[in-house]
């Protein structure tokens, strides 16, 4: 069997502080005969001296692009625009199969290079239900912000802390604006949504929970008496808009706050048409409308301002899957969807066949 080789690459976006490997849990894959290759990178939440306490081999941060064809590139967020063919295998969230901005021209990467791209988002059982994700940390960080924003606490620009440090300013305080408000979580069954009604729980404010049962015919009054909304919903079929332009000129609007959790900004898929670009760290507060006020938060890295905690948990979950990498399975359920996207695109045929998965 073929000696799998991991490469843990930098990730470009300044603001991302997660990994998707722990230095725990990266001892287990070096123990376990994997040749692991951590790149250098100054924000990572954990120093590059723990992977090599571990058994990792370090290297320049961006030097990924030039390891040897069979390593398999590690990462999470998206990539540098450059070198413009691809011919690794690429684990990481493309956000490349739904008509994204930018989705074409990234599969063309691979198509160029012949390498191919495991989305972790597609990293599935035999159920299609995920088997690594951040939603929980999402979630529970977009309703924090929400509570914030709304109490007229948060702070911008947005840093990293702790979960503890996270929940210590959640906790209501005397002279809190429109301390008594009420909250919607919509996709409350799923993992954001679980995230979010436990950081809400933590902020002492009571939520109304929907989910497919509730949003199958939507009450499009009844979410708008809400005044603060937090969306956890990932569409994978059209459904019709929670939030309509008209919904934000409705007089009787009493939502003041939304935030978007999935931020499919883009995708034809998108629940909330309302607005063409997310928010970051540095402005993290979008304002929709004077009046009625709405602010919108759209963050599409929420848990990296929890980088120790989501890495932690994430890493665990994805840990099991890199020790059994192959063809088959997870993995080969990814190479699968890859393959439609292209033929999706029109682009297949111009691409060269890409590594399979080790085995």
């Amino acid at each position: 069997m073929t000696e799998l080789h991991l490469w843990l690459r930098h990730e470009a976006r300044t603001t991302e502080r997660r990994t998707p490997i722990v230095p725990a849990d990266a001892r287990r894959l070096t123990e376990s005969g994997v040749r692991l290759t951590v790149e250098e990178s100054p924000q990572r939440i954990f120093p590059i001296e723990e992977y090599e306490a571990a058994g990792c081999r370090r290297a320049p941060a961006g030097s990924w692009s030039t390891a040897p064809r069979d390593a398999v590139i590690l990462g999470l967020k998206e990539l540098p625009d450059e070198p413009p063919s691809l011919p690794h295998r690429h684990i990481f969230f493309g956000h490349a199969y739904k008509q994204q901005p930018g989705a074409v021209e990234l599969l063309r990467r691979f198509a160029a290079g012949g390498g191919a791209l495991l989305d972790l988002e597609y990293l599935v059982d035999d159920q299609g239900r995920r088997l690594a994700a951040f939603g929980y940390w999402a979630g529970y960080l977009g309703a924090a912000l929400a509570v914030l924003q709304h109490r007229g606490r948060l702070v911008a620009p947005l840093h990293p802390t702790t979960k503890e440090d996270l929940d210590a300013t959640l906790e209501p305080r005397p002279g809190d604006g429109d301390g008594d408000f009420t909250a919607l979580v919509i996709g409350a069954l799923g993992r954001s949504g679980r995230g979010a009604a436990a950081a809400l729980d933590t902020a002492g404010v009571t939520a109304t929970h929907w989910d497919l049962a509730e949003t199958r015919t939507l009450d499009r009054p009844a979410l708008l008496r809400h005044d603060v909304m937090v969306n956890c919903v990932l569409a994978t079929t059209p459904v019709p808009p929670f939030l309509r332009e008209a919904d934000l000129d409705d007089p009787a609007r009493r939502l003041r706050t939304l935030c978007d959790v999935t931020c499919d900004v883009g995708s034809p898929l998108n629940v909330l048409p309302v607005y063409d670009r997310t928010t970051d760290w540095t402005d993290p507060v979008r304002h929709l409308r004077k009046e009625p006020p709405l602010s919108l938060i759209a963050i599409d890295n929420l848990p990296s301002l929890l980088p120790r905690e989501s890495s932690t948990d994430f890493s665990a979950a994805l840990l099991p899957h890199l020790l059994d990498f192959g063809t088959s399975g997870p993995w080969g359920r990814c190479l699968d969807r890859f393959h439609q996207a292209c033929r999706e695109l029109g682009i297949a045929d111009e691409r060269e066949s890409p590594h399979e998965p080790h085995d």
